[in-house]
């Protein structure tokens, strides 16, 4: 896809400040004439999130074409459509996408956002409407009219959410049921009545939960974690968390780990850190070994859309940590609710060394390697400089 420009950043700045759910396509001239589309990996994603679409599971030909009504929004009409998504018998069977009445909604190489409400897909011409002016006058319209209702719903979710956690807090401190850090996080998921999994899709309805001890005292908060990628193995010379592990880590409790913090801004005491290049959109974890050098590689792409994914909307609630009968209990205290971060800013706090990643890996007695991460973190006064401006709530007695 071609670089956004800068009206159409602000226009879909103001849809994800509406929190309407978005993903991008750019029609090109030929698409356009032989009325296809490829579903690139964003789109899969999204229609797969939104319980639309799941082109892994649908087979290849025209038997298993999926077809339904959509819609294009203009500015003061909106315009019939329907959908068609499937995967052909050649090449592969790649992804395709086409709605019609495309051609005469969209020039080539204009940048079109895909939205949906109750199941059903719009498309919104980021090039050639004025979103801004609609939104901010009020301006009468099928914009305006679909990005109030889907503000409302999600509006429905997060104050559902906020009115569970504040009748917990409410009730007093909550028992731990396990040990270490992720206890606070269990605590709350399981006074929610969130199954415990290994997940990657946000934990209520769309809305990510990242729990927390405060610090007394005022003390400095520990970094967030944000998500866990792993690298690209394909790109990168070690191959493996096990290789990584196997030239990188020390024995310690009984178990051969390697559980360290890798920074762009300091090498840290296994001489590990982060390199960018800058042309190619890469991350890449480089040793001071010279004859391992460069051992590890994300595509920046990649580690954008896993921040995207994960925190399209998230609630950090704080908690003060309270021993009671020896057993650690939580007292939910606030929340800071945070939507749609900034991608472009993810690069430059890397760069700043804001955001880090935590290796956690490690091979017990039996020989088998387990990693927890890579888990990439922020520091708790960066919050603000990746998400847009957020509320805050305070949860006892209110």
């Amino acid at each position: 896809m071609r670089r956004l420009s800068t009206i159409e950043e602000k226009r879909l700045g103001i849809l994800t400040s509406y929190s309407v759910p978005i993903t991008l396509i750019e029609p090109t001239e030929t698409g356009l004439k032989k009325s296809i589309l490829d579903a690139t990996g964003p789109v899969r994603r999204f229609l797969k999130e939104s319980k639309i679409h799941d082109y892994y599971n649908q087979p290849q030909g025209p038997d298993y074409k999926e077809t339904f009504s959509s819609f294009l929004v203009g500015t003061k009409i909106i315009i019939p459509s329907k959908v068609s998504l499937y995967r052909p018998k050649t090449k592969k069977g790649d992804p395709r996408i086409w709605f019609k009445g495309l051609p005469n909604y969209s020039k080539p190489n204009d940048i079109i956002a895909i939205t949906y409400n109750n199941n059903t897909l719009y498309c919104i011409n980021l090039t050639t409407i004025a979103i801004e002016y609609i939104l901010e006058n009020s301006l009468p319209s099928p914009l305006l009219d679909l990005v109030q209702e889907i503000n409302s719903l999600a509006s429905d979710v997060s104050n559902e959410l906020l009115y569970k956690i504040r009748t917990i807090a409410n009730n007093g401190p909550i028992p731990s049921t396990i040990i270490g850090d992720t206890a606070i996080g269990r605590a709350l998921e399981t006074a929610l009545g969130i199954e415990i999994n290994s997940r990657k899709e946000p934990d209520y309805k769309g809305i990510e939960l990242k729990s927390f001890r405060s610090k007394k005292n005022g003390g400095r908060e520990n970094r967030k974690n944000l998500f866990a990628k792993v690298p690209n193995w394909k790109l990168s010379k070690l191959k493996s968390s096990r290789e990584i592990l196997d030239h990188f880590g020390y024995n310690r409790d009984g178990n051969f780990k390697l559980y360290c913090t890798v920074s762009s801004v300091v090498r840290n005491s296994q001489g590990l850190q982060f390199l960018f290049d800058s042309e190619m959109e890469k991350l890449i974890e480089n040793s001071d070994n010279k004859d391992i050098g460069d051992f590890a590689v994300w595509l920046m792409e990649d580690l954008r859309q896993a921040l995207i994914d994960k925190h399209n909307e998230t609630f950090w609630v704080a908690a003060t940590s309270l021993q009671i009968s020896g057993i650690e209990h939580f007292q939910f205290t606030k929340i800071l609710h945070t939507r749609k971060p900034i991608p472009s800013q993810f690069d430059l706090l890397l760069e700043q060394g804001k955001i880090t990643m935590d290796h956690l890996i490690k091979r017990n007695t039996k020989g088998r390697v387990a990693e927890k991460g890579p888990l990439f973190k922020i520091d708790s006064n960066a919050l603000e400089m990746l998400f847009p401006p957020s509320k805050i709530y305070d949860l006892i007695n209110n």
